[in-house]
């Protein structure tokens, strides 16, 4: 007989708990108002799916600094991985994740990094994907940080991937508020244990626009 663990756990494929919410926003990023609560599997589906796909290209195509980061503000939708935000700022954080985004830009070598992060000891990736620009990577890992403050835990990360070779990451990423720009990556990873509700959309599309 089924219990109501197993019976969870048999439909999505994770236990209870597994599936790891955050905020997701709606461009441009002076929009501090979220417009849901999502998942892993939620944003792994925007990612790969068309909806960032014309403004990745055309981001990538902007050879101006200054331009590229006001086009990217104005329209790129976002989120806050690491947590549930009635308003987006520190201060607006209802629900810390667990989960924290480790930021790598401007990678000379972006295969080789994506490969060694998948295979890292210590940490399990939940989901890898290129930056907008293109020249990063942008890593979501589960942490467990046992009462600790997320800039602490970030620090301690940041400090474990310099002292065993990894390329710097970006240190903004230790305001639990930090927003993510989310791109087009038909190519992004997910964790093997969403197989099960990866291609599953539990939420109404909005004018063909956002997956949920």
């Amino acid at each position: 007989m089924y219990n109501h663990l197993s019976i969870y756990e048999e439909f999505f494929g994770v236990k209870e708990g597994e599936l790891l919410s955050f905020s997701f926003f709606r461009k441009p990023i002076r929009n501090t108002e979220p417009l849901r609560c999502i998942g892993i599997p939620d944003i792994y589906r925007y990612i790969v799916g068309p909806y960032a796909k014309k403004q990745t290209e055309m981001l990538r195509s902007i050879t101006g600094k200054d331009q590229a980061r006001k086009y990217k503000a104005e329209n790129f939708d976002f989120c806050t991985f690491s947590g549930i935000f009635h308003t987006r700022n520190k201060d607006g954080l209802l629900q810390q994740s667990d989960l924290i985004c480790i930021d790598f830009d401007h990678v000379a070598d972006i295969p080789s990094l994506h490969e060694k992060l998948l295979n890292d000891p210590c940490f399990e990736t939940e989901l890898l994907f290129r930056s907008p620009s293109g020249d990063g990577l942008k890593w979501i890992i589960q942490v467990f940080r046992k009462g600790w403050e997320h800039s602490r835990f970030f620090n301690a990360v940041l400090n474990y991937l310099v002292a065993n070779g990894y390329p710097e990451p970006d240190k903004s990423g230790s305001d639990v508020s930090r927003s993510c720009f989310i791109p087009h990556d038909p190519e992004a990873y997910i964790n093997p244990k969403y197989n099960n509700v990866k291609d599953e959309n539990f939420f109404t599309r909005r004018m063909g626009e956002c997956p949920f």
